[in-house]
């Protein structure tokens, strides 16, 4: 399978961990958008509804074959079996959903500490929201998430949110942990000490070698100002 993967091309964003787990599975994919000047035409053909298939509302989402899979979680799910990221069993495969759907929510957050009025309005029209945006994430919700994965991998005690058996899950909480780092490096330096079960399984993720590989080349976009973990000092507490 040859797989067509469609997002922005100049961030991380929610496509990223769609990337981490066609790396790791060392699948056969183009990023589509990245492809020069034909990419991004091709993309928004989608989304005005002129290519075949379901029309996504948003990016990323995935062409896999004839179908068109749109929502990072959905994409994941349909991909975990086919890469082997996933075991077989139906109730294992549902506790991996839904850890990814708690990954979810939480990149939500993510995104609301510096755009808490929404999207419409930059950032700079809405400093002072976002201050209290963000306190109330590094102080409370922050935790909250990085206790309730510790508390998953305590649990499991095979070093990975599955127990023993690696899963695109693992990927996709060592993006959101790389991501904090990068946005909010102050305060994940104070709060890892408190969780190193999780910052534990982050080092194991880099090391792999197909993802480590990735993360040394052009493929890995930046972090940067436009995704959805940004740096502002002033929002680090």
């Amino acid at each position: 399978m040859r797989y067509e993967l469609y997002y922005w091309p100049s961030i991380q964003g929610r496509g990223e961990f769609v990337r981490l787990a066609l790396e790791e599975a060392d699948a056969v994919y183009v990023d589509v958008a990245r492809l020069g000047r034909r990419g991004v035409p091709a993309l928004m053909r989608f989304l005005e509804g002129r290519a075949e298939g379901y029309l996504p509302f948003a990016p990323p989402f995935l062409k896999a074959g004839k179908p068109v899979i749109a929502q990072t979680v959905n994409i994941l799910l349909f991909l975990g079996p086919r890469l082997g990221l996933v075991p077989k069993a139906e109730a294992t495969r549902l506790w991996a959903h839904q850890l990814q759907l708690t990954i979810s929510d939480w990149l939500v957050e993510v995104h609301d500490t510096h755009h808490p009025l929404g999207g419409a309005f930059y950032y700079e029209d809405q400093k002072s929201e976002s201050k209290r945006s963000a306190a109330n994430f590094t102080a409370v919700r922050l935790p909250k998430f990085l206790g309730y994965f510790e508390s998953v991998l305590r649990r499991e005690q095979g070093g990975w949110l599955l127990g023993k058996r690696f899963s695109y899950v693992d990927l996709s909480l060592f993006q959101m942990i790389a991501g904090l780092r990068y946005a909010f490096p102050q305060a994940m330096a104070r709060l890892e000490p408190k969780y190193p079960r999780t910052v534990a399984l982050h080092d194991r993720v880099a090391l792999r070698p197909r993802i480590a590989a990735y993360l040394a080349s052009p493929r890995r976009l930046a972090f940067n100002q436009h995704g959805i973990f940004r740096h502002y000092p002033e929002l680090d507490l």
